[in-house]
């Protein structure tokens, strides 16, 4: 089925072409909500509840940009809603735990694995690992990010330092980062929109 035949069925509420649009964008949804949720089951649940946005909004849909990227915000937006709702965004860690890691200058060498990095980013707090999803994968603005959680701007830009550095820690810790001397920028690399 093609992507408009299924955007077609979809707006007639058929069955098949909503079981056939799920199939074909749940695993990559799926990872973007692991990304936000405390455990799988979670990641599941704001899976599920994105889609039945999904379907509910298909209409507004305007062919401009991808559909997988209209599909992708409506996820990210359902995660955070979630954790607001859930009142898991206003866990906080104090400035303590992120003293003493400095965020270094020199790039990470391409032997790191994406799942390796996305396991370490579910340890962190996940106030940090909000923002840090939000700006340095999903690519969006701290302005943006200040909107979406009701938080001030600076505060949206200093999680994301204390989120960074608290990360490379780990990374350092779990000897996926071999050299002290080693950054983690690149995760934001080319991400901004």
């Amino acid at each position: 089925m093609t992507e408009e035949a299924i955007l077609k069925g979809c707006l007639k509420n058929n069955a098949a072409a909503q079981r056939e649009l799920y199939n074909k964008y749940s695993a990559k949804m799926l990872s973007v909500c692991y990304r936000f949720g405390h455990n799988r089951e979670d990641a599941e649940d704001m899976l599920q509840e994105g889609f039945i946005k999904v379907f509910s909004q298909i209409h507004t849909f305007e062919n401009r940009g991808s559909f997988e990227g209209w599909i992708r915000r409506i996820m990210v937006h359902t995660c955070i809603n979630i954790l607001k709702k859930n009142k898991k965004f206003n866990e906080s860690v104090d400035i303590i735990h992120a003293t003493g890691v400095q965020v270094r200058e020199e790039t990470v060498p391409s032997i790191i694995q994406a799942k390796q990095v996305v396991e370490c980013i579910r340890l962190l707090p996940i106030g940090y690992r909000t923002v840090l999803n939000l700006y340095a994968i999903e690519g969006y603005s701290h302005r943006e990010i200040s909107q979406m959680l009701d938080i001030e701007e600076s505060t949206s830009r200093s999680q994301y330092t204390r989120a960074k550095a608290m990360l490379e820690d780990v990374l350092i810790r779990k000897r996926i980062l071999q050299k002290p001397k080693q950054n983690i920028e690149w995760i934001a690399a080319g991400n901004r929109r």
